[in-house]
Formats: structure tokens, C-alpha cells, sequence
């Protein structure tokens, strides 16, 4: 049902937005295979967020791994969740070891991963990450996560040329301080991080357009 949602609206404004589908391997193989099959002609761009750890199912699971496998050969990303080993226990919280998102990059090399939420953090935490050049992280409810120097000591880890950004709007990611999600405040702590003009051009849009072809895709 989501993805028909999303198929409607990129049908209908294909030069202001684009769609990530989503999935979940206990449809079977054949149905699944064809669910990402028909997402990426319909205009989808990649795959995500999706979970594992949580919609309880195992990265070993074979369906799964043909999706991956099909994303690298349909060049679609695919945006994976991610939890900070280190966060806060808070309501629905699941466990995501991140040797498991190192272990998926490596096997799948050819596959363009997204980690969300910075990738709890692994270019910090894990040295592997530096040679992993299909894996890129996302800024999502990150003031939910991190406090504004984020960005310029994850930046000075892994490259801006590694980040997306990405809210999670309508997430409201500043609860003590409004009533309702938006996402001005968000781009203001971004700009006001100490980035270069360049780094936050392409964490803001060109590593986006770049990572979902989205120049190919106007086209």
C-alpha cells in the first residue's frame, strides 16, 4: 500500500520528488523480487528504510540477499536503519550490531548501502568502514541522537562526499523546544556547524543526486 502511495506521487511529480519502496522478504521470493522489480520501473530510486533487526528477519535471510544482489544489478541504494550501540533505551528501541552492516558491504560490495541515523557511528567506532566505499550514512534524527558538533566530527571521519542528508520529518526532532516537526531549525544547525560552503553543498544535495542518479533519472 505505501509503495503504490509513493508510485502515485512520483507519477504525478516526477521532476520535484523521488521514492525510496519497501519490502519485507516473508512475502516470498517471487513476490518480493518482483515487488523491487516493479518499484524500480515505476520511477523508484532505491530501496529503504528498511530493518532487519526489527521487522525480524535475519541479514542471512536469503531473500533478502537476492535483494540486495538485484539492488547492485537495478542500481537501486538501499537505505538500511541503524541504532547507536550507545543510545538511550527508549520505547520500540532494537538492537542493530554494526558488524552486521560491515559484514552486508562487504559481501554485497556492488550494492550501494545508506546507513540511517549516522550510522550509529560507524566510521568512529570501526576502522573497516574507511574501506567500505559502497556505504554511505544519512543525518537522520540526528538532533534526537547528537548534539550539533556532529557534524563537523563525523564530516572530519568520513568525508562529506559519505553524507546525506536526511531529517525524518515529520519526526519532531526538537520536542522541548516545539510543538510541531519542521525543518528549518535542522538546516540551520547544519549551516551553522562550520562546514565549508562545498561540504554542505554536497551533503545537503550533490551526493544525493549523485548516490540516486538523480540527474539520470530527470532525464
Amino acid at each position: 500500500e505505501q509503495n503504490r502511495f509513493y508510485a502515485e506521487c512520483i507519477r504525478l511529480h516526477p521532476d520535484r520528488l523521488a521514492a525510496c519502496a519497501t519490502l519485507h522478504p516473508a512475502a516470498g521470493r517471487d513476490a518480493t523480487l518482483a515487488d523491487v522489480r516493479r518499484a524500480h520501473d515505476e520511477g523508484f530510486v532505491g530501496l529503504g528504510e528498511l530493518s532487519p533487526h526489527s521487522q525480524r528477519y535475519a541479514i542471512d535471510d536469503p531473500v533478502f540477499r537476492e535483494v540486495l544482489s538485484l539492488a547492485a544489478e537495478l542500481r537501486m541504494p538501499v537505505n538500511l536503519h541503524v541504532t547507536d550501540p550507545d543510545s538511550r533505551d527508549f520505547p520500540g528501541r532494537v538492537a542493530t550490531p554494526l558488524a552486521d552492516f560491515v559484514r552486508l558491504a562487504t559481501e554485497f560490495s556492488r550494492t550501494t548501502l545508506i546507513l540511517a541515523h549516522w550510522g550509529g557511528l560507524l566510521p568512529l567506532r570501526d576502522p573497516a568502514a574507511d574501506k567500505l566505499a559502497n556505504v554511505y550514512y544519512d543525518t537522520a534524527a540526528s538532533p534526537l541522537l547528537y548534539g550539533p558538533e556532529i557534524w563537523r566530527r563525523f564530516i572530519a571521519a568520513a568525508g562529506a562526499g559519505r553524507v546525506l542528508f536526511g531529517s525524518d520529518f515529520p519526526l519532531n526532532l526538537y520536542p522541548k523546544i516545539e510543538l510541531e516537526a519542521e525543518l528549518i531549525r535542522l538546516v540551520a544547525e547544519a549551516r551553522a556547524s562550520g562546514l565549508a560552503p562545498e561540504s554542505l553543498a554536497a551533503v545537503f544535495h550533490e551526493n544525493a543526486k549523485r548516490v540516486f542518479k538523480l540527474d539520470e533519472r530527470i532525464d
